[in-house]
């Protein structure tokens, strides 16, 4: 229970501290992108590098509960329902600033990236002999 918990804690502010320095990676490298912040008048690119970055902060949110909590699937289901709910109220207040597409792909993803994130690390703790090279190469001398 108290893995769980902290997995919990974990995965929330790994989402945190990733979707933040991946904004900061937006503001850097994409024209005029904090000026479109203020505004909330972001271009094509600007609307799905921000999806890209929410999907990719919850992946990482979810492999780190995973990988704290030891594959807890509630600990998964937890973080990305927090998420959900704290973005919930934020997209029906901005709804009107934005097309129905990015809000519905910004919300509908975010708990199924967390489950592909904690997947991912149960995979690779269920077969950890199992790596980018295969079995068949590794054994292989190269003499």
């Amino acid at each position: 229970m108290k893995r769980s918990i902290l997995a919990c804690l974990a995965g929330l502010l790994t989402w945190m501290v990733v979707v933040t320095v991946i904004n900061r990676v937006l503001r850097l490298s994409l024209p005029y992108y904090i000026a479109a912040e203020k505004t909330l008048q972001f271009t094509l690119v600007m609307k799905w590098a921000r999806l890209m970055m929410a999907i990719v902060t919850s992946v990482v949110a979810g492999a780190v509960t995973g990988w704290i909590s030891r594959s807890s699937r509630w600990a998964l289901l937890i973080v990305g329902s927090v998420v959900l709910a704290i973005f919930l109220p934020v997209h029906i207040a901005i709804w009107s600033k934005f097309p129905a597409w990015y809000h519905l792909t910004f919300l509908l993803t975010i708990i199924p990236a967390v489950l592909v994130g904690g997947a991912a690390v149960t995979a690779a703790k269920q077969e950890p002999e199992r790596g980018l090279v295969p079995a068949e190469i590794k054994s292989h001398r190269f003499e």
